[in-house]
């Protein structure tokens, strides 16, 4: 039920993007308590205007059913803006994370909603 969501300018190899998704699903179950089964990442890569300037940045979208509160969202930012610094050379100024906690009833899957 997890989706975090990334929009990066970095160019992404596939290799690289592979090992991006597969840190990234790691990182939001550990830190949302949530099976990996469940965790979905996408990966785009964007045009961003980050400060009036072009250059490496990204953008996080992390909607989840529970598991999310202030502590929990703090771990998540610092892992994951660490990650994209230390695979792609992201400074952390150059990312913003979005974090949603969504009713079980407005979170669709497998033919139904989880609530």
């Amino acid at each position: 039920m997890p989706l975090l969501a990334l929009q990066t300018s970095a160019p992404l190899s596939d290799s690289q993007c592979q090992e991006l998704l597969a840190s990234l699903s790691r990182i939001v179950a550990e830190c949302i308590g949530k099976p990996e089964r469940y965790v979905m990442i996408t990966i785009s890569e964007a045009a961003i205007l980050m400060a009036g300037s072009k250059g490496l940045a990204a953008y996080a979208d992390l909607c989840s059913i529970g598991g999310l509160s202030g502590e929990v969202n703090r771990r998540l930012s610092e892992r994951i803006c660490a990650l994209l610094h230390e695979q792609l050379g992201i400074l952390p100024d150059r990312v913003y994370l979005n974090f949603t906690s969504v009713t079980a009833a407005n979170w669709g899957w497998n033919g139904g909603t989880f609530g």
